[in-house]
Parts: structure tokens; C-alpha cells; sequence
């Protein structure tokens, strides 16, 4: 798995996406160059990662709890401002970055 900030040079035309699709959603591209958005973009990397999260990510894909995991994936996103109080640091705000 490769963790890429939408900020880093070149990566959102890499992907194929726009900065508004990168400002509104988490993206995951899987190794058949599929894109995946918001929270399933979240499930594809818990698959990835496996062990308990690939366990939880596989259970996300049931459409009763995808549909409430879309929905308080929707809430976050739009919300996202009110947690930057958390301790986040964006790899962007870190020095050297190649960000644009």
C-alpha cells in the first residue's frame, strides 16, 4: 500500500482526479486502477491491511452497515474542521514536503 497526500506534485492527475473530488473525499486506487471514494475507499485499505481491520473492512461491505458507515463517512468529511484540534498534522505541513 502507498500513501500519497492529493497535494503532492503531480499525484491527482497521476489518479485521474480533480482537486475538487480530492477536497471532498478520501480516494483509494487498487492495483487494477480502480478508484474507489470515501468510505469505501476506507474499506479497500482495511481490506488491504488485513488481520482485524481486513475482518472489519470485509463486514463495512454488508449494505446495512455500508450505508451507515457512507453516511457517518459523509458527516466526518464535512465536518473534518472540527478535529484538527486531535492532533492531525497533514503530511504537507511537514518540512520538506513536496507539496504543491
Amino acid at each position: 500500500m502507498l500513501v500519497i497526500p492529493n497535494q503532492a506534485r503531480g499525484a491527482l492527475a497521476r489518479y485521474g482526479l480533480s482537486r475538487d473530488e480530492a477536497d471532498r473525499s478520501a480516494w483509494a486506487v487498487d492495483q487494477q486502477g480502480r478508484r474507489h471514494e470515501g468510505a469505501a475507499a476506507v474499506n479497500v485499505v482495511l481490506l488491504e491491511l488485513g488481520g482485524a481491520a481486513g475482518a472489519l473492512g470485509s463486514s463495512l461491505q454488508l449494505r446495512p452497515l455500508l450505508a451507515v458507515e457512507s453516511a457517518a463517512y459523509r458527516w466526518l468529511a464535512t465536518h473534518r474542521s472540527r478535529f484538527a484540534g486531535l492532533g492531525v498534522r497533514p503530511d504537507c505541513d511537514e518540512p520538506g514536503s513536496d507539496c504543491e
